[in-house]
């Protein structure tokens, strides 16, 4: 993990990775100059590369693809390309083949919402989640609820990382079917909460989930040296293109206690109207229902190799160094009185946390300035950020210390007349955010970024 001060070297060390980013995007995201973007919207989509649309566009042209449900030579192809994105993805994330699969699905969402539907919950289960997820793990408590169990989150400290987890692990270590569900990285604050946890839970008999969603863009992933079983992420994340696929990659003995509550097209050897019955495929065919995107997975193979010629290693500090530079240069900025003009969610510093910075910019009286405001001004300036909360409550009502009851309140006034950042800013009261900007940075940043950035941020006050 590099420190403030190696980060600064690395930006002004000749025959550093900045030289080769730079020719990076001059070669591969040139649009983002021609067209005077600014994109710092990362942990939304990663851009594709431009030679990914030459590689697709060539594979489209030269081929001939059919429905891969069948035997004849376009069926076969399809499922060729199929076969060689399950392998490119396993060796991506390190992860033996004779112990994972994986289930291509739309995205994060739909791999989570597969395990979630077909995990064994019961009135003796438990559920354990992290309080910092995104809404798409959030919602296997409504599967979990309904089957009985127990649902219980773990709290958050200061910095919004996971408070003592171990303690809440052990509380339901004797409880004979249980499943943890958390992220490898924050979408919200960009705290890494990291894999070691995902190894103690499952000491412990817990079923793992990790949503990797955040984190696999930007960060090397090994399964073989930390095991889960379940990793769920999506693929326009990690290098722009195609939307639409995602995957859950899973342990093959943990597949296997999955019990599917239906079945569709392509999950089952037979299924027999007469006699009300079916066969359920084996391993991932049993869960990839109808036909998989076959044409889209096809896009994925030169995305593995643009990642395999830049390395995650050499990513990683580069996102690394320009979040260290982002967070050095906003926690600079000063109101005229003196006091910080920005307000930081989550850790100030570098050290486990990765390219995503939660903000709010404070008024002359030190309330935050409302967060669409700063990001009209930065639509405005060519500037992508995001705005609100991203799909993460348990993180933000942690971050903006929403008081329990009084949210409550506000939630069930203003849900009769139809939801809104500003009724409900109004009824919590002024003191209180509503929402933060979100910068994240990625492959094709650079300095000149988050210097654009930082001038929105000063005229937002």
């Amino acid at each position: 993990m590099l420190t403030s001060v190696q980060a600064t070297r690395a930006r002004t060390v000749p025959g550093s990775t900045d030289h080769f980013f730079a020719d990076l995007r001059r070669r591969e995201f040139s649009r983002l100059d021609r067209n005077g973007e600014a994109y710092l919207d990362y942990t939304g989509s990663a851009l594709y590369a431009e030679r990914q649309i030459r590689a697709y566009s060539n594979v489209l042209r030269r081929g001939v693809f059919g429905n891969p449900h069948s035997e004849n030579k376009p069926s076969r192809a399809s499922t060729e390309i199929i076969d060689k994105a399950r392998e490119q993805l396993l060796e991506f994330l390190d992860a033996p083949p004779e112990e994972y699969v994986v289930c291509f699905t739309a995205n994060t969402s739909a791999a989570i919402k597969l395990v979630a539907e077909s995990f064994p919950f019961d009135s003796e289960s438990a559920l354990l989640l992290s309080t910092d997820n995104h809404n798409s793990v959030n919602g296997i408590r409504e599967f979990a609820g309904r089957a009985g169990a127990k649902v219980e989150y773990l709290p958050l400290d200061p910095d919004l990382r996971l408070a003592d987890p171990l303690s809440y692990l052990e509380k339901h270590a004797f409880v004979r079917n249980k499943m943890f569900a958390y992220p490898a990285q924050s979408n919200f604050s960009g705290v890494k909460h990291g894999f070691a946890l995902a190894r103690y839970a499952r000491a412990l008999g817990y079923a793992v989930l990790v949503d990797a969603a955040a984190f696999a863009p930007t960060n090397p992933i090994s399964l073989r040296a930390t095991p889960v079983d379940f990793l769920a992420l999506s693929m326009y994340k990690v290098f722009g293109f195609p939307t639409g696929v995602g995957a859950l990659v899973a342990r093959r003995d943990s597949l296997r206690r999955l019990r599917r509550p239906w079945f569709a097209g392509g999950t089952v050897e037979y299924a027999s109207v007469q006699n009300q019955s079916h066969l359920l495929r084996e391993r991932e065919s049993g869960f990839e229902d109808g036909t998989p995107a076959f044409l889209d997975i096809a896009a994925l193979s030169e995305g593995f190799e643009l990642l395999r010629d830049v390395t995650m290693d050499r990513l990683n500090a580069r996102v690394t160094m320009l979040t260290s530079e982002l967070l050095d240069r906003l926690q600079s900025l000063r109101r005229a009185d003196g006091l910080p003009l920005v307000r930081i969610y989550g850790p100030t510093n570098i050290d486990a946390r990765g390219g995503t910075v939660a903000f709010n910019v404070l008024d002359r009286d030190g309330h935050a300035v409302p967060y669409p405001v700063v990001e009209r001004a930065a639509r405005d300036a060519g500037v992508a950020v995001r705005g609100g909360c991203f799909c993460n409550p348990g993180a933000s009502e942690s971050a903006f210390e929403f008081p329990a009851n009084l949210a409550r309140k506000c939630a069930e006034n203003v849900t009769s007349a139809g939801f809104t950042v500003e009724k409900f800013s109004e009824c919590i009261g002024r003191d209180i955010a509503v929402g933060a900007v979100r910068a994240s940075v990625g492959m094709a940043t650079n300095v000149e970024d988050l210097e654009r950035l930082v001038g929105v941020v000063q005229s937002s006050n």
